[in-house]
């Protein structure tokens, strides 16, 4: 039996944790701002201009974070039980109707919560009244008004399930066995990649014409793995000095985070309204937040694109308000956005996260296709 770490090696691990999640920010910023990484943009292209060119890059995307994040499990590396997007209540309203909002609110607010940050870093005042308008609600929606209503309207409607909602445990219930085996794990998480994979490499002259934007989504794809990895298995202790307990450091859910920028940004706000509270602290989520900020930064002033930017009209600044407090109503509502769920959940092969992302880009399908029918009528 190894002995407990002591209080000095466990803040020593707690702030190795911290400054992985800003280099992973950092790395997320400068991937997504160089290749134009934004689910938004590539659902306009689809749907103004009959291109998925960036939409197949959001699948590349979705294929590497499955597929990295599948072998650690697999390797013992990361234990997807711990992670809530795997839990057994599975929350069909919530998911369903917060992913809807979110992508309603992300086609009025000019992207979603992480285009967002990295607008921010381009220079965006616009952006940066986003994000204090998406913190501010998705914080009332985890812990204020909004959080009463919702606790009361659609988290009621929700299935206790017979096994965790990760799509390997279903196969193995449905297959009347106690938990999914490693065969079978591989099975599931092979034909959804090779789905995913199929659709995003399809269209072979766009690929090569495009080839950034699909590099720059592999790599985002990988910060996924880097996340979870750094979370699930470099910041976990066996047994904490203080309570012999199993514990996952720096991490606001006290359990492995991937990327998710809705209640990251709620938490961010939280500690600089509440700075000199001692029980506030920087965690792995609030790092990446400040990372993507910066990494955006340095990628715009390196390839001048860093431009100063506000508000058009009175018109556009209550268009974008609107939107800023649907995606944190509707993101808190849903537990995540499109790289929470999109990315970081579906990694895990998650029910409820691939059910949340068909809603949020059916949400920004008919936003879009409202924003046309008014532009349109003018």
């Amino acid at each position: 039996m190894s002995p407990l770490p002591s209080i000095e090696e466990v803040e020593s691990l707690r702030s190795l944790v911290v400054i992985c999640g800003l280099a992973i920010g950092m790395g997320f910023g400068v991937l997504a701002q160089h290749a134009r990484f934004c689910v938004l943009g590539a659902m306009s292209d689809w749907v103004v201009m009959g291109s998925a060119t960036r939409l197949r890059a959001y699948a590349l995307a979705m294929a590497v974070a499955l597929m990295g994040t599948q072998a650690l499990i697999l390797l013992g590396l990361l234990d997807s039980g711990a992670v809530f997007y795997t839990n057994t209540r599975l929350l069909l309203a919530s998911g369903l109707i917060g992913g809807l909002l979110f992508g309603l609110g992300m086609t009025l607010a000019s992207g979603c919560g992480a285009r967002t940050l990295v607008r921010i870093g381009e220079g965006s005042l616009k952006a940066l009244v986003v994000f204090l308008v998406m913190a501010l609600t998705a914080f009332m929606t985890f812990r204020g008004v909004v959080a009463l209503l919702r606790t009361q309207t659609v988290d009621q409607l929700a299935f206790a399930l017979p096994t965790r909602q990760d799509l390997p445990s279903l196969a193995a219930w449905a297959m009347q066995s106690s938990e999914a085996s490693p065969s079978l794990r591989l099975l599931v998480a092979s034909l959804m990649a090779l789905a995913l994979l199929g659709f995003a490499l399809w269209d072979r002259e766009a690929l090569g014409r495009k080839a950034r934007e699909h590099w720059g989504a592999a790599g985002i794809g990988a910060l996924i793995v880097i996340s979870w990895f750094v979370t699930g298995y470099l910041g976990f202790i066996e047994e904490h000095p203080l309570t012999l307990e199993r514990t996952y450091l720096a991490t606001n859910s006290k359990a492995p985070e991937g990327l998710s920028f809705v209640g990251p940004l709620a938490y961010t706000l939280e500690v600089l309204i509440y700075t000199t509270d001692k029980s506030q602290t920087i965690t792995f989520a609030i790092a990446t937040v400040v990372g993507t900020v910066l990494g955006a930064f340095v990628s715009a002033k390196s390839n001048g694109s860093f431009r100063w930017g506000g508000f058009a009209s009175t018109s556009d600044l209550s268009r974008h308000l609107l939107g800023a407090a649907l995606m944190g109503i509707g993101g808190g509502t849903a537990m995540g956005c499109t790289i929470g769920h999109g990315l970081s959940g579906l990694s895990l092969l998650s029910l409820g996260s691939i059910m949340s992302t068909l809603a949020i880009l059916s949400g920004a399908w008919i936003g879009l296709r409202l924003l046309q029918g008014s532009d349109a009528s003018h």
